[in-house]
C-alpha cells in the first residue's frame, strides 16, 4: 500500500461530508463512526487544508458544530459550508422573500430574511414538519406566483441515523416539482457551485482537493 504522502501527492485540501462520514445522527445526538475522530485529528495534524461540506438542514451551523465537538471532533463553525447560510446569501442578492418549509432547528439561520408576502419557497429536511398541510401550503404559494422559484437545501433521497434509514428532502422536493411543473434550484450537494464555494473558502483549486 502506498504511503500516506504518496497517495496525497499534489493534494492541498480535503472536503469532508459530515453525516454518514463522521457520525450517524439519532437519539441523544447520534454517535461517531468508528475511527472518524482519530482520522480527522490526523488530517488536522497534516499540512492539508480541511473543510466540511454538508447538506445538514435540521440544525444551524452553530448547533451542528457544538454537537460534533461534544462527540470529540476538532471542528469550528467557520470550517463548515452548509446550505442554509448559502441560501440566505442568494435570497438577499436576488431580493427574494421565502415561504419556509424547514425544520425548526435551522430556522434561526433565516432570522435576518424577510419572509413577508413570499415570492419563492425554500424547502429543507423538515422532518416531522413534512405534513400534508405544510406541503400543500408550499404548493399553493408556488402556484400563485407568475414565475415560481423553489430552492431545495440539498436533494438527497435518504440518510442513515442510528435508528435506521430516514427520508431526506429530495422526495418532497420532487413532489413539488411534479405538482408545479418546475425544477428546483439546489443549494447544497450535489450542486457543483456548492462545492466550488467550499473550495473558494479553502483557497484551493479543484484539482488540488480530495
Amino acid at each position: 500500500m502506498a504511503a500516506w504522502g504518496e497517495r496525497l501527492a499534489g493534494v492541498r485540501g480535503v472536503l469532508l461530508d459530515i453525516s454518514g462520514v463522521l457520525y450517524d445522527g439519532g437519539e441523544g445526538g447520534g454517535a461517531p463512526i468508528v475511527g472518524s475522530v482519530e482520522a480527522l485529528a490526523r488530517l488536522k495534524r497534516s499540512q492539508l487544508k480541511v473543510r466540511f461540506c454538508t447538506n445538514e438542514s435540521q440544525k444551524s451551523r452553530g448547533d451542528l458544530v457544538g454537537m460534533l465537538r461534544r462527540l470529540g471532533f476538532d471542528i469550528s463553525e467557520g470550517e463548515v459550508t452548509a446550505p442554509a447560510p448559502a441560501t440566505c446569501l442568494i435570497l438577499k442578492e436576488r431580493g427574494l422573500r421565502p415561504h419556509l418549509l424547514i425544520h425548526d432547528g435551522v430556522r434561526s439561520e433565516f432570522d435576518q430574511i424577510d419572509t413577508s408576502n413570499p415570492n419563492c419557497v425554500v424547502i429543507a429536511d423538515a422532518g416531522e414538519g413534512f405534513s400534508y398541510q405544510n406541503m400543500n401550503k408550499a404548493f399553493q404559494v408556488l402556484m400563485e406566483l407568475e414565475n415560481p422559484v423553489l430552492f431545495s437545501l440539498g436533494k438527497g433521497r435518504y440518510y442513515k441515523e442510528t435508528s435506521g434509514l430516514m427520508l431526506d428532502v429530495g422526495p418532497y422536493t420532487k413532489a413539488l416539482e411534479y405538482a408545479c411543473g418546475i425544477e428546483a434550484e439546489v443549494v447544497g450537494k450535489p450542486s457543483p457551485e456548492f462545492f466550488k464555494s467550499a473550495l473558494r473558502e479553502m483557497r484551493v483549486e479543484a484539482h488540488q482537493a480530495q
